[in-house]
This record gives structure tokens, C-alpha cells and sequence, in this order.
């Protein structure tokens, strides 16, 4: 990311799908990011509306989202257990 006096540049290459919305309208979205003009990596984070303010999130790798896809898979099997 970028450093304090740096201006953060971002482009969203792809929205894959938004996960929830809050009572005041922003969106927890899963998108595919460039940060700086740097290679995509999968982001998760809450956009506003207009996609001009963003929360904290996480960004991921190929395999992060790889093996994360295999837990979230066990635990939906778990949950759909009970």
C-alpha cells in the first residue's frame, strides 16, 4: 500500500459479487483490486456507494483464495449439518 504522503490508487479490475449491505448503503464486496498499479489480487472490503471511500479490508492471492475456498467449503458442509 501506500506509504502516509503517498495518494492511494486503486482500480477494481472486476466486481465478483457483493457479500452484504449495510443499513447506510455500503457493500461488503469481493473484487478483483489493482493497488498502485501493481498486479490484481482479490480484495474483500466495504466500498460506499459510490466507490470514492472504503473500509479496512483484506487482500488475497490466487492460493489464498484457493485454500480459503476449501475451508469456507468444510464449514458449509459442517452448517448444513446441524
Amino acid at each position: 500500500m501506500a506509504g502516509k504522503n503517498e495518494e492511494l490508487k486503486f482500480e477494481i479490475i472486476n466486481n465478483i459479487g457483493v457479500v452484504s449491505t449495510s443499513s447506510k448503503g455500503w457493500q461488503l464486496e469481493l473484487n478483483r483490486v489493482s493497488w498502485n498499479g501493481k498486479e490484481p489480487k482479490y480484495d474483500l472490503r466495504s466500498w460506499s456507494p459510490d466507490h470514492e471511500k472504503m473500509g479496512k479490508g483484506i487482500t488475497l492471492t490466487e492460493e489464498d483464495i484457493k485454500s480459503l475456498a476449501e475451508l469456507l467449503a468444510k464449514e458449509v458442509e459442517f452448517l448444513n449439518e446441524e
